[in-house]
C-alpha cells in the first residue's frame, strides 16, 4: 500500500539536504547485510518499510515501520522525516551520545514514541509540522503528565518532539517547528518534576529459590542428561535424512532398492529384536486418539519406501502381534543417572528428540548468559569456535561481537558489531555448555533458532538473523520451567522451579541476578557445582570485569545494597547494646554512626554512581567468619581484591590474619567463635588424634579461647 505524494517546491528543500523521489531506497545510504536482495528493498512510495536488511545482529527480531500507524494528515511529513533520520549524514545533537541514529533505534523509537506524538498532534488539528507552536507544545506536557505512562515513556515522548525541532534545519520550511527550541530549552526532569531511572524501573532480579533451581536443571542437562539427547538428536536427523532419499529410490525400484528377499529378512530381524527387548511397534496417536503404527518411522529405521504398509514385509509387521506402542522409541540408549538412577525409564523418542535438543539449548543458554556476565545479545551472537583455553594462565577465554558502543571514529553505530578485543573470562562450566552446543548442530551461530538443519526460515520471514532473539529466549525459559516442573511432578520430585513473585523469566535479568548471588553467596543447592567466589575471581577479568561491559555497574549497586542492609543490622545491634572487641572496634563504631548520617534515605539514580560511592571509607565494613574487617586498604594485611585505586577494591576475608589492625569482633562474630572452639576442642579431645595434628589444633584452639575470654571480659586483645 502506497500513500499519494504530496509534492514539495523544489527551491524550499534546504543545502545539504538529499530530497526522496517516490521510487528513492528507504535505506539508499545504510550499510546492507550481504543476504539482502535489492529486488526487493523497501522504497519511499511504500506504507510499509523493511528495515531488516541493514540490521545486522542475528538475534534482532524483524525491524519494519508501518505508517500506516501514523494519522493521514501527517502521514507523508513523518515519512520525509524518518527518511532523513535514516539517511542524511549529519546527525543533529539530542542527547549526549554522538552520531546519527542507528537503524535498531529508529524502529523502537517510531512505535514506542513518535506516533502517540503525532497521533495527539493530529486530534488537536495539526495538518503540518508548522503548526505546533510553543502554547500547543506545553498543552502536550500537560497531557503526558495526566496520562498513566511511565517515566520512562515520558522522557522518550518528549525527546521525539525535540528531535522534529533539532531536525528542523535540514526539513523544508513546512516541516519545520519554531525557532525557539522546546519549552524554552528547559530539561525533561524539571518540566516532569521526576527523575528516569527511578529504583522501580529497575530490572528485576531473578528469586533466590527460582534462580538455584533454574542453574540446578540446567546443569543437569548439561552434565548429566546431554550425551543422551546428543546420541537420540543425532539418530533423530539421521533418520529423516533417510526418508526423501529413501521415497527417491523407491520410485525408481519399486520397493527401496532392495534385493529379493532382502526386506523381509530386515523386518524379520527387526521383530525378532522388539520381541527380545519386550518393546511395542514404533506408534503415534493419530488426531481421533487412535494408535496406529508409525509408518514413516519404521521406513526410515528399514531404509525403505512409506508404502511397505501396502506389501508383504508390511502384512508381516502388522500380523506380528506386538502391540502398537505410543512412541516411535530411539535406539540411543539412556546412560545419564540422576541422584543415581536414570533420570529415564524409556529411551527417547523420535517425536521428543527435537523438543529435547532445544531444551538442552536453553540450558546452555542459561548457563553461558547467567555465569559469563554478557550482554544479552552478546551471548546471542556467539558463534562456534568462541572458547579456548589460555595457555599461560589455563583460564577458559569466550570471544565474541559487541554492539553496544562498537562505534566509528564519527561515532556511527558500526552496525555489524567489532570483536571484543578482551575476551570474557569463565568457568570450565560455561566453556562445557558451548562444548555442548557445538556437538548439538552445525550452524555457524550457536543459539541459533532452527536448531533442525532441514528446517528453513519461515515463509515470509525478513529477518536475516539465524538466532534466537531475546523473544524466544523468554518463551524457551518458560518452556524449560514448564518441562521440568512436569517431569518433578511425574517422578514424584520436590526439587522443581518454582515461580519467580517477580515475574517471568527473561535473558536480561541474569546479570544483575549474577550480581547478587556473586555479592550474597547463598548457601543453596548448587554451591557444589558453582562456586561464586570462583566465578567472581574468574569474571572480574577480561572483559566481564572491564567497565565497559557494565556488569562491574551490575555488581557495584548489588554490593552497594548488601553494605546498606549490613549497616543498618549493625546500627540496631550497637543500640541493643552490642560491645565490640578488637584493634579497629572505636573505628567500627565510629563508621557505623557517621554511615548512618551520611547515607540514611539517599536514593542512586544510576549504578555507575554506587561504583563511586562504594570507594567511601565509612561503607568500608566487612563482615567475615567469626570477624568483622573494618577495612583500610594501606595497612590490610590480607590479599586485597582489586587496586589500591579502584573503588570496588575489597579484602579477602576468606584470607583474614590474626594480627590485622583492621580487625573487629562483635558479639555476633563471637558467638561463630565459640562455635569454632567447640568443634576444635573435640578434635583436640580425640586421644587418637596424631600428635602434628593434636598440637596445631591445640595452638589454634587456645587463641579462639582468648579471643572470647578477652572479648566478654571488655578487654581490647591488642
Amino acid at each position: 500500500m502506497t500513500t499519494p505524494e504530496r509534492q514539495l517546491p523544489h527551491n524550499d528543500i534546504p543545502d545539504g539536504t538529499q530530497w526522496p523521489g517516490s521510487d528513492t531506497l528507504v535505506l539508499l545510504n545504510r550499510q546492507l547485510h550481504p543476504e539482502a536482495d535489492p529486488s526487493k528493498l523497501s522504497r519511499f512510495r511504500d506504507d510499509y518499510w523493511d528495515l531488516n536488511p541493514a540490521i545486522f545482529e542475528h538475534h534482532k527480531r524483524s525491524s519494519s515501520l508501518n505508517f500506516i500507524l501514523i494519522p493521514a494528515e501527517l502521514r507523508q511529513a513523518t515519512k520525509y522525516y524518518i527518511w532523513q533520520l535514516l539517511n542524511h549524514p549529519e546527525p543533529r545533537a539530542v542527547a549526549s551520545r554522538p552520531g546519527r541514529l542507528s537503524v535498531a533505534t529508529v524502529t523502537i523509537l517510531f512505535p514506542a514514541s513518535l506516533q502517540f506524538v503525532l497521533k495527539w498532534l493530529a486530534e488537536q488539528g495539526v495538518t503540518e509540522f508548522r503548526e505546533i507552536t510553543q502554547p500547543l507544545l506545553d498543552d502536550y506536557l500537560e497531557a503526558l503528565k495526566d496520562e498513566e505512562v511511565s517515566i520512562d515513556r515520558c522522557y522518550r515522548r518528549l525527546t521525539e518532539i525535540r528531535r522534529l525541532w533539532a531536525y528542523r534545519d535540514i526539513l523544508p520550511a513546512s516541516m519545520r517547528l519554531p525557532d525557539a527550541p522546546p519549552w524554552a530549552g528547559e530539561d525533561t526532569r524539571d518540566l516532569l518534576g521526576r527523575t528516569r531511572g527511578d529504583r522501580e524501573n529497575r530490572t528485576r532480579r531473578i528469586g533466590e529459590a527460582t534462580m538455584q533451581m533454574l542453574l540446578c536443571w540446567a546443569i543437569r542437562f548439561v552434565e548429566d542428561f546431554s550425551e543422551d539427547i546428543l546420541a537420540a538428536h543425532a539418530e533423530h536427523l539421521d533418520l529423516h535424512s533417510r526418508m526423501p532419499e529413501a521415497r527417491r529410490r523407491a520410485r525408481l525400484t519399486g520397493q527401496g532398492g532392495h534385493r529379493s528377499g532382502e526386506l523381509k529378512q530386515k523386518v524379520v530381524a527387526y521383530l525378532e529384536d522388539l520381541r527380545r527387548r519386550d518393546e511395542p511397534l514404533p506408534g503415534r496417536r493419530r488426531e481421533d486418539g487412535a494408535l496406529e503404527i508409525h509408518w514413516q518411522h519404521l521406513a526410515a529405521v528399514l531404509n525403505c519406501n512409506a508404502q511397505i504398509r501396502y506389501t508383504v514385509p508390511g502384512r508381516m509387521v502388522i500380523e506380528s502381534g506386538l502391540p502398537v506402542g505410543e512412541q516411535a522409541y530411539l535406539d540411543a540408549p539412556i546412560t545419564g543417572l540422576l541422584d543415581g538412577r536414570p533420570w529415564r525409564s524409556t529411551r527417547i523418542g523420535r517425536d521428543e528428540a527435537s523438543r529435547l535438543a532445544r531444551l538442552l539449548s536453553t540450558a546452555c543458554f542459561v548457563i553461558v548468559s547467567y555465569l559469563s556476565g554478557a550482554r544479552v545479545g552478546e551471548v546471542l551472537n556467539l558463534r562456534r569456535g568462541c572458547t579456548k583455553r589460555d595457555p599461560a594462565t589455563g583460564l577458559w577465554l569466550m570471544e565474541g561481537l559487541y554492539f553496544k558502543g562498537a562505534e566509528d571514529e564519527d561515532g556511527n553505530k558500526i552496525p555489524e558489531g567489532q570483536i571484543r578485543p578482551d575476551p570474557w573470562v569463565v568457568i570450565d562450566l560455561v566453556a562445557g555448555a558451548i562444548s555442548v552446543l557445538e556437538r548439538l548442530h552445525p550452524h555457524p551461530v550457536l543459539f541459533v533458532n532452527r536448531i533442525e538443519p532441514y528446517l528453513n526460515r519461515s515463509r515470509g520471514s525478513k529477518r536475516h538473523g539465524e538466532a534466537r532473539s531475546d523473544r524466544v529466549m523468554a518463551s524457551d525459559l518458560a518452556s524449560f520451567t514448564t518441562w521440568v516442573n512436569a517431569y518433578c511432578a511425574q517422578s514424584g520430585r520436590s526439587d522443581g522451579i518454582p515461580d519467580d513473585a517477580r515475574g517471568a523469566l527473561a535473558p536480561s535479568r541474569f546479570r544483575r541476578t549474577l550480581a547478587w548471588f556473586i555479592r550474597r553467596r547463598p548457601r543453596g543447592l548448587i554451591a557444589a557445582s558453582v562456586q561464586y567466589g570462583h566465578a567472581h575471581t574468574q569474571m572480574l577479568q577480561g572483559y566481564a570485569g572491564s567497565y565497559e561491559s557494565g556488569f562491574p555497574d551490575e555488581y557495584a549497586f548489588e554490593d552497594w545494597l548488601f553494605r546498606l542492609e549490613g549497616l543498618t543490622e549493625d546500627e540496631q545491634a550497637l543500640a541493643r547494646g552490642e560491645y565490640v572487641s578488637g584493634p579497629a572496634a572505636d573505628a567500627y563504631r565510629y563508621r557505623i554512626a557517621a554511615a548512618s548520617r551520611e547515607f540514611g534515605g539517599r536514593v542512586l539514580k544510576k549504578e555507575r554512581q554506587a561504583r563511586d560511592l562504594l570507594g567511601n571509607p565509612l561503607l568500608q565494613i566487612h563482615h567475615g567468619k567469626g570477624m568483622t574487617c573494618v577495612f583500610d586498604p594501606a595497612t590490610a594485611a590480607c590479599q586485597l581484591r582489586g587496586s589500591l585505586g579502584d573503588p570496588m577494591v575489597t579484602p579477602d576475608t576468606d584470607d583474614c590474619r590474626p594480627k590485622c589492625p583492621n580487625l573487629a569482633r562483635t558479639d555476633r562474630d563471637i558467638v561463630q567463635v565459640e562455635r569454632q572452639a567447640k568443634e576444635l576442642a573435640e578434635i583436640v579431645d580425640d586421644a587418637l588424634a596424631p600428635p602434628i595434628r593434636h598440637a596445631r589444633e591445640q595452638h589454634e584452639l587456645t587463641r579462639l579461647q582468648t579471643i572470647i575470654r578477652t572479648h566478654r571480659e571488655g578487654v581490647d586483645p591488642r
